[in-house]
């Protein structure tokens, strides 16, 4: 693979987030968002559990380290509440301002990084990351 493999699987990110905000707003109608995030997570399980055997990546969970365990039971529990609000947020208002916020987190995301894991963004990645804080404002709360 090359060293911008990255990106590929990013873009694809990309493209399945904006389909995740316009099949879960069209989803959730006529049914409660908790219920409906619960059914959405069912489904990611299976269809996990089934590309993992399938794809032969299956290995002893036990063997996992304590720190990796937790570290993955706390991105399990903020993946849940992400969840949790982003299919209320959708039930309750329009995915072109809902999306919009949600993204926000790439801004969250650079300055978690910096405070918790130590990375440095240069003075043009700082630029896009407030153009983007700026762009989630002009979105979610045009007039």
């Amino acid at each position: 693979m090359s060293n911008h493999s990255w990106a590929y699987w990013a873009v694809l990110s990309a493209v399945f987030s904006a389909l995740t905000a316009i099949f879960a707003k069209i989803g959730i109608q006529g049914v409660d968002s908790d219920f409906a995030t619960l059914i959405r997570t069912v489904i990611v399980l299976l269809v996990l559990a089934a590309f993992v055997l399938f794809a032969g990546k299956w290995s002893n969970p036990l063997a996992l380290s304590a720190k990796t365990w937790t570290f993955l039971a706390l991105s399990a529990l903020a993946t849940g509440a992400a969840w949790v609000c982003y299919f209320r947020a959708l039930q309750l208002g329009e995915a072109s301002k809902v999306a919009p916020i949600d993204k926000f987190s790439l801004v969250l995301v650079a300055l978690f990084a910096v405070v918790f894991l130590g990375e440095r963004p240069s003075l043009c990645d700082w630029t896009g990351i407030l153009m983007v804080a700026g762009g989630v404002l002009v979105l979610a709360f045009k007039r």
